[in-house]
C-alpha cells in the first residue's frame, strides 16, 4: 500500500511540475526534406511520405512554413532515425547518432523496399505528424 501512494505521489508531482512551467508542446511544424524538398505528398491528414529505394541527396528535418502554394524548409533540427522492417514490423535503430542532415543513401543501404524510414524529433516544441516515409 505505501508502495502505491508513493507512487500516486510521484505522478501527481509530474503532473503539478508540468503544469507550474507551462510547458507548451508540438508548437512548431516541421517536416522531413529530401534536397530542400518536402517528403510528404500534402501536408493533410491524408498526407504520404514515399521515397524510391534509388533516391539520392541529403535528407533534413526542418521547421516548416506552410502555405497554400508552397511548404518551404526553415530551421534544420536534430533528428533520429530508426528503421521498421516490412516483414517483422521490428523498429531498429539505425544510429544512435542524432542527424541534422544524413546522405539517403546511407540509410537506403540499410533498408529494403516496403520498410519505413522513422524521424523522431529530440524536442516535444516540434509536431511532425508525417514521420514515417516508405522505401518503394
Amino acid at each position: 500500500m505505501k508502495k502505491v501512494n508513493g507512487l500516486i505521489l510521484a505522478l501527481i508531482c509530474t503532473l503539478f511540475s508540468a503544469a507550474s512551467f507551462g510547458q507548451k508542446v508540438f508548437t512548431d511544424c516541421s517536416a522531413a526534406f529530401l534536397n530542400s524538398k518536402i517528403v510528404v505528398d500534402s501536408y493533410t491528414d491524408q498526407g504520404k511520405c514515399l521515397l524510391s529505394s534509388r533516391a539520392t541527396g541529403e535528407l533534413t528535418v526542418c521547421t516548416v512554413n506552410l502555405s497554400p502554394t508552397e511548404s518551404k524548409a526553415v530551421d534544420k533540427i536534430a533528428f533520429k532515425i530508426a528503421i521498421r522492417d516490412k516483414d517483422t514490423k521490428t523498429v531498429l535503430l539505425y544510429s544512435n547518432e542524432n542527424f541534422k542532415q544524413v546522405a539517403i543513401e546511407r540509410v537506403l543501404a540499410k533498408c529494403k523496399k516496403g520498410d519505413h524510414i522513422m524521424l523522431l524529433t529530440l524536442d516535444n516544441k516540434y509536431a511532425m505528424p508525417h514521420n514515417e516515409i516508405l522505401v518503394q
